[in-house]
């Protein structure tokens, strides 16, 4: 059964929705509202208060932490200067992709890793032998995200001892709510300007509370997992157990993925020594890859036409799906889309698939829609992504 999380009591009161799921064996709320629309619009237009506590959290200090996180990550992390955040993925031997999040510098040999699974005892097996502390601080640390156009600002009123014009994009800094310390990352998972806060679970409470008080003449909302389901496509960003299966989970080999495959790629380092994976990953680069990463725009003509057929309106407004469906071309299946959803912002159906290779943007194919139980076919264009990339986010 699902435990609250350290922020329950501030979360549960809001809940009007009375809709909750798990997260890593935490409540989260599926979203507060009625509907997810005013969450997503805070997200895009003003600024949405979400509760990660539920990642996972690893510190990871000691002589040899450089040396592990160097084994383990694809990356090359002794570039990560102190202060600053990478997005990483890591690999089992074959190459395939174990779990994807990130690495923080917090000082030379001092390391904060996030993932959305369980990993200590794979990160332990990893170490053996080297002089390393690996510490599960999961429940020892609370996280708030803070996202979009005001998030900053919002900040700025309620923060001291942090400069926030000078905190780039994927840093970290230290900051002060009245004694209290926390940790500020200039992260998130929505695709937008936003900010992650880390602080001891006994102090999150007044911290939401300082947040939303702060935040009520910004127009901020806290926000659920529906929102930023919607949030997180628009930016291209993957989700575990959904755009790919983690290679301790898979059924079959079929169903692993490499990095090459997710449109990861660009996190391999070959220019380091040895590290998990790195051999099949060669050959994996050499040889090519059975699958390729893309986004999809459905073209709204012919999505249109697909429901005038069955005297409806386009019934793709709502919430994003997780189902899995085919991708084709000329008559032949050459992929799949796993996550789609309408996209406020854009005004366009979008959804991130999976393309046999030879496939490239601006190419046209179709994608199943099912229309009154009908599975049909609407015309789509393949597209890089991110499809919603606001300069605000690095600026």
């Amino acid at each position: 059964m699902p435990i609250p999380s350290p922020l329950h009591t501030r979360t549960a009161p809001l809940c009007a929705s009375h809709e909750w799921r798990s997260w890593s064996g935490y409540l989260a709320a599926s979203l507060y509202h009625i509907t997810h629309d005013p969450e997503y619009y805070a997200i895009r237009n003003a600024a949405a208060i979400l509760d990660v506590s539920p990642l996972f959290k690893y510190e990871i200090h000691g002589p040899d932490a450089v040396r592990l996180l160097n084994r383990i990550m694809t990356r090359d992390i002794s570039k990560c200067a102190v202060g600053q955040v990478l997005y990483t993925c890591w690999c089992d031997d074959d190459g395939m992709v174990v779990d994807d999040g990130t690495v923080a510098r917090l000082a030379n040999d001092h390391f904060r890793v996030t993932a959305a699974d369980p990993n200590l005892v794979w990160f332990q097996d990893c170490g053996l032998g080297m002089d390393v502390n690996i510490t599960d601080v999961s429940d020892q640390l609370a996280a708030v995200a803070l996202q979009g156009p005001n998030s900053k600002a919002i900040l700025h009123d309620l923060l001291s001892d942090i400069d926030l014009d000078s905190l780039r994009y994927y840093r970290l800094a230290p900051a002060r709510l009245d004694d209290f310390r926390l940790a500020v990352t200039r992260t998130g998972y929505t695709g937008d300007l936003g900010y992650e806060l880390w602080i001891e679970p006994e102090i999150v409470v007044s911290l939401w509370d300082r947040l939303m008080e702060t935040g009520r003449n910004y127009g901020l909302l806290p926000a659920g997992m529906v929102a930023l389901d919607i949030a997180r496509i628009e930016a291209g960003l993957l989700l575990i157990d959904v755009d790919y299966i983690s290679s301790r989970k898979a059924l079959i080999s079929a169903q692993k993925s490499n990095p090459f495959e997710l449109g990861l790629g660009w996190l391999v380092s070959f220019e380091k020594g040895y590290f998990i994976g790195k051999d099949a990953l060669m050959s994996e680069k050499m040889n090519g890859s059975k699958w390729d990463f893309a986004g999809l725009e459905v073209d709204w003509n012919s999505l249109e036409s697909l429901f005038a057929a069955a005297d409806l309106p386009p019934l793709v407004a709502g919430r994003a799906s997780r189902s899995s469906i085919p991708v084709y071309k000329n008559g032949r299946q050459i992929g799949y889309a796993t996550s789609h959803t309408f996209s406020p912002i854009l005004k366009k159906y979008i959804a991130l698939a999976s393309l046999k290779p030879g496939n490239k943007p601006g190419d046209t194919v179709q994608i199943e829609i099912t229309v009154e139980h009908t599975r049909r076919s609407a015309s789509a264009t393949i597209t890089r992504t991110p499809f919603y990339n606001p300069p605000r986010k690095k600026a």
